[in-house]
């Protein structure tokens, strides 16, 4: 496995984006600004995460894993190194994502705990339902991770 930071031509990883983050406008306003990691097994592109600098800290905008290579430590392995880098340049991660158990799990496994909820966050800033493990996503959840200095 290997992990590189993408700098340029971001957009040819889409396909693999659109799987977290299903509305190409809302993935437009971060791609460019963020750092993007993608984890590569066998040259296969596996999982990317893009990492945002905001007011408030750190936050991952998008983190995903190919449907076909989850549940096989690749996101967490993502995970790993992204601490690795941000614990020590920031004291603090967020991560946003809708009111899925299996996501919300997920980061909660990772060490991430919750911060903070926007409401009607899907429902005003996407075009259509989100859906997610049959329920329509509502309210975007926040959990964060927290670097010792």
């Amino acid at each position: 496995m290997e992990i590189k930071i993408v700098t340029q031509y971001k957009e040819q990883f889409l396909d693999l984006l659109l799987l977290a983050d299903e509305q190409l406008s809302m993935i437009e306003q971060y791609l460019q600004r963020g750092t993007m990691f993608v984890l590569y097994d066998k040259n296969i592109a596996v999982s990317i995460c893009v990492v945002t600098k905001e007011s408030y800290g750190y936050e991952i905008k998008n983190m995903v894993t190919r449907v076909d290579f989850q549940r096989k430590g690749y996101g967490k392995k993502l995970l790993e190194h992204i601490f690795d880098v941000y614990g020590k340049i920031g004291n603090i991660l967020f991560v946003g994502t809708g009111e899925s158990i299996a996501t919300m799990s997920f980061y909660e496994s990772c060490g991430f705990v919750f911060s903070h909820k926007v409401k009607n966050f899907f429902i005003e800033h996407y075009d259509h339902p989100i859906i997610e493990e049959g329920v329509q996503l509502v309210d975007m959840i926040y959990f964060k991770k927290e670097f010792s200095t």
